[in-house]
């Protein structure tokens, strides 16, 4: 049975908006191992480094699907806890990058105040891999969906990640073995807020940013997410909306993969502004699966395949493990790789992910 989305619920995404033309590529193809999906996903991953991942005629999509709208669920509860019991499990106290984040807000007409806000929950500790951080009675309670969302969303991610490296020419499991589920790493669900507010380029330009990791999994039930195209023309930023699409997630790749191929593949730069109208005035909540090479890998270019062709840089030799690269990169420390014209470009720091 096809799952049921909440889509519907909200005012639709309007027409005539510029949208980007971000290709749809089917989970349960990649599972019956068609070799022209696998094809298309690597194109994708190459040419925009966004795509639609459509889950829809899969059983672990479907699976991935009803587990996200259920999580919506509950990040809508969690926001709504009161501001003095999300604030026990913060940043500052917990951990340097997992934990909730207070990220400022919108003040109310009645002088109240919605905040923006983000909680990052790590795969570690819901997979085993060490003692769980102190979190909300909330998050307990939905520990077991969340366990199962982490390990569905991260048998998609291996999967993609096979695909990959088959297309790339590379050993099976060069990529896998970098991102395994039992060793430590900066994998993550997310819960991301944010209030309705009026568009400001000012704001939304401190925004843009690539993401620090590997691939990375989002639903989203309103607009708001916008990518910079690549090759305009006109040689100006075009920033277009992405279209959410019920039964699908949006998934792009991260700076890591753009190290480990040496720029074959595309990390691309992005960014979360109002939602168009009629949108723009809810809430916007949006699930994220964050996937990351393992802690102690070093961020270095790959041997083997198509990579070996690729010409070398001297910058993309500096190596640093994974760990460290996110720890630098989450607190602005880091340039992000911006890759543009078929090239490594280097922008301002952006302090996370978003």
């Amino acid at each position: 049975m096809t799952p049921q989305t909440s889509h519907g619920l909200y005012p639709p995404f309007p027409d005539g908006v510029d949208t980007a033309p971000l290709v749809s590529i089917s989970l349960a193809k990649l599972e019956d191992d068609d070799v022209r999906e696998s094809q298309n996903l690597f194109k994708a991953s190459r040419e925009l480094g966004f795509f639609y991942l459509n889950m829809l005629g899969s059983t672990l999509g479907e699976q991935i699907v009803q587990e996200a709208e259920q999580l919506n669920e509950v990040q809508e509860r969690f926001s709504a806890l009161p501001n003095e019991e999300k604030d026990r499990f913060a940043r500052e106290k917990l951990d340097p990058f997992f934990g909730y984040r207070h990220l400022g807000g919108v003040v109310n007409r009645d002088g109240s105040v919605t905040r923006d806000e983000t909680y990052n929950l790590r795969k570690d500790d819901l997979v085993g891999n060490g003692a769980p951080l102190p979190c909300p009675t909330l998050i307990r309670e939905n520990w077991s969906l969340l366990q199962s969302y982490t390990r569905h969303c991260r048998a998609a991610i291996d999967l993609m990640l096979a695909h990959l490296e088959r297309n790339l020419q590379l050993a099976p499991r060069t990529l896998a073995n970098l991102h395994r589920m039992h060793a430590r790493s900066g994998d993550h669900v997310r819960f991301n807020r944010k209030a309705p507010d009026a568009f400001s380029e000012a704001k939304a330009k401190q925004g843009e940013h690539t993401d620090f990791g590997s691939l990375t999994i989002l639903f989203n039930w309103l607009g708001g997410l916008q990518i910079r195209l690549p090759d305009d023309p006109t040689g100006s930023s075009r920033w277009v909306y992405v279209r959410p699409v019920p039964g699908a997630a949006i998934v792009n790749l991260g700076d890591a993969l753009v190290k480990f191929t040496a720029g074959l593949l595309r990390s691309n730069v992005h960014r979360v502004v109002p939602a168009p109208p009629p949108q723009d005035r809810l809430e916007r909540y949006s699930l994220v699966y964050f996937s990351r090479p393992e802690d102690a890998v070093l961020l270095k270019r790959l041997r083997g395949g198509l990579i070996d062709a690729q010409p070398r840089d001297r910058e993309e030799e500096q190596e640093m493990t994974s760990e460290e690269w996110i720890l630098r990169r989450s607190v602005g420390d880091l340039k992000g790789v911006f890759t543009h014209d078929g090239g490594l470009e280097r922008r301002p720091p952006v302090a996370a992910d978003v």
